[in-house]
């Protein structure tokens, strides 16, 4: 069976005000902002806004909504961190960087042979920049963050889970990604010709509280696979329907991009 999903799309999530969230992608992560626009979706008018790497690639895409009218629990059953690619050997660079704008962080740690640095937005998110030599894509660069050590685009998103298991049939049977590596708590899943922007990581805490589903400050909302065309989303929704994922949204269009949304 062939699966419509090619890799990683975008990231959603709900940041906290707007100018910190800003400042932190653009000086501190060191994307270019590429959007603004408004959430579609709801009675309020929130900013909605776009940082990626230098050539606005898919699957380098960081969206946020600056959402301060109700705070999110985080939890099981959500987006733990999202992580970027960063050139090999620059890790000691992104340590002195976080130190210098005193962003928490937990060190160089190293999961699946690779090595990576895992740190806090303000708002209370998490991400990770992860050394990749085989990800040749373009970062963006900014008088702090030189092109030889700036982020790629995304790696892929660590997902906290209670039941591995059923997560990972429903990435397997329902978008076509095949386990690729187990390592303690944490299964690697994998689509297409994997690696970057095309790997998502299973982490089990079976006693983690459930994370809120709420639209709410400081919780990640959604992470957006890419398709190639509406034909593409009509056959995602198809084999949502075949396997029972009935809760599928009709395909959205946002102007810019068409979507459909499962949990």
């Amino acid at each position: 069976m062939e699966y419509p999903a090619t890799g990683l799309h975008h990231v959603t999530a709900c940041a906290g005000a707007a100018q910190p969230d800003i400042d932190f992608f653009t000086q501190v992560i060191g994307q270019r902002m590429i959007k603004q626009t408004i959430l579609f979706d709801g009675r309020y008018a929130h900013y909605h806004l776009y940082y990626s790497n230098a050539k606005a690639e898919p699957g380098s895409v960081m969206t946020t909504f600056p959402y301060s009218r109700v705070k999110g629990r985080k939890g099981s059953g959500q987006i733990q961190a999202t992580i970027y690619t960063v050139p090999a050997g620059s890790l000691s660079f992104w340590l002195d960087h976080l130190k210098r704008h005193k962003i928490e962080n937990k060190g160089i740690q190293e999961r699946f042979g690779q090595k990576f640095i895992r740190f806090m937005h303000p708002s209370g998110l998490e991400f990770e920049v992860l050394e990749d030599s085989s990800d040749k894509r373009v970062g963006w660069h900014t008088p702090e963050v030189s092109k030889d050590v700036s982020v790629r685009g995304f790696f892929g998103t660590v997902l906290s889970v209670r039941e591995t298991s059923e997560t990972e049939r429903f990435f397997v049977d329902a978008l076509g990604f095949r386990k690729t590596g187990s390592e303690g708590a944490y299964t690697r899943l994998e689509v297409a010709s994997g690696g970057a922007a095309k790997t998502i990581i299973l982490h089990h805490e079976p006693e983690k509280p459930q994370g809120s589903w709420i639209f709410g400050e400081g919780t990640p909302h959604h992470v957006a696979l890419n398709v190639p065309d509406d034909d593409a989303l009509a056959q995602q929704k198809g084999i949502y329907d075949e396997l029972g994922y009935t809760d599928c949204s009709e395909i959205k269009d946002r102007n810019y991009f068409h979507s459909i949304y499962c949990r």
